[in-house]
């Protein structure tokens, strides 16, 4: 009798309730898991609706996740009746000096989210930032990969690039192409004008409005200096540049045009 009185009280006592409590918590951590995900899906589509770019959909959609798994993972301890208070300090303070830890790695993850949500550059752009000038291949959470001209593969961290200055070519449609052509003092300033102007009016590519200007800017050393600025397609900018430049010294070599070298002139003292 004694032996089946002490199984009765055990079963009773310890068995039961803590198989109660065992099969709760799984029920805790089961439903609490498929809630997690049902929330976390129900979040990111709202945030695809409101047009929030893929990359931040994924990375706030991933934090959503982990953090009511973690309330799951807590809710489903309590259950079983560990004590859950200091678990949570001690969650507080990992947390705590993983982000002393990593806290360039979180201002790049910073710099990263508010660089997808004000998105001061897209994909494409032709962007100069932290020294770099090159066309944006991806936007990511913790780096921005830029293509230069010359094909390289620059991989920047965000915090440099938001915490700096930017620089986007592509943001408009339009630019003015800033030129400077030097002409002798020997040489007719209002002939050399004519051919500037024209160079500028045969080519279709400069817009009309805006108007180009062409104007003496400045009395040099050794040239009288045009400064010669016409507006474009930002596409078209650097086919422009180069090709007015080409244009301009084969048409001043034919008109006569002399484009001075920089040069000095030194004065003997006889008496010396």
């Amino acid at each position: 009798m004694p032996s089946n009185i002490n199984l009765t009280q055990l079963l009773e006592t310890y068995i039961i309730p803590w198989g109660i409590n065992i099969v709760l918590a799984l029920a805790i951590f089961v439903i609490g898991k498929s809630v997690a995900k049902m929330l976390t899906s129900v979040s990111k589509k709202v945030m695809t609706k409101a047009k929030v770019d893929n990359i931040l959909v994924n990375f706030i959609g991933s934090i959503i996740n982990t953090v009511l798994l973690l309330f799951v993972v807590v809710a489903a301890l309590d259950q079983l009746g560990v004590d859950t208070t200091s678990l949570i300090a001690l969650i507080g303070a990992a947390g705590l000096a993983i982000g002393l830890a990593l806290q360039g790695s979180l201002q790049n993850l910073a710099s990263g989210v508010m660089l997808i949500v004000f998105r001061p550059f897209n994909d494409g752009d032709l962007v100069e930032t932290a020294g770099v000038l090159g066309v944006v291949e991806t936007i990511g959470i913790f780096t921005t990969t830029m293509r230069t001209g010359d094909n390289r593969e620059i991989i920047i961290p965000n915090g440099e690039i938001f915490g700096g200055t930017i620089t986007n070519f592509s943001k408009r449609s339009t630019r003015r192409v800033d030129m400077v052509f030097g002409i002798g003092y020997d040489d007719d300033i209002r002939k050399a004008k004519d051919i500037l102007n024209r160079i500028l009016e045969e080519d279709e590519r400069i817009l009309k409005d805006p108007a180009p200007l062409v104007a003496v800017a400045e009395l040099a050393d050794s040239s009288v200096n045009f400064n010669v600025r016409p507006w474009c397609k930002t596409e078209d900018y650097w086919n422009v540049y180069f090709d007015i430049h080409e244009k301009v010294k084969l048409t001043f070599d034919a008109e006569g045009i002399s484009i001075p070298y920089p040069q000095m002139d030194i004065h003997q003292d006889k008496a010396a």
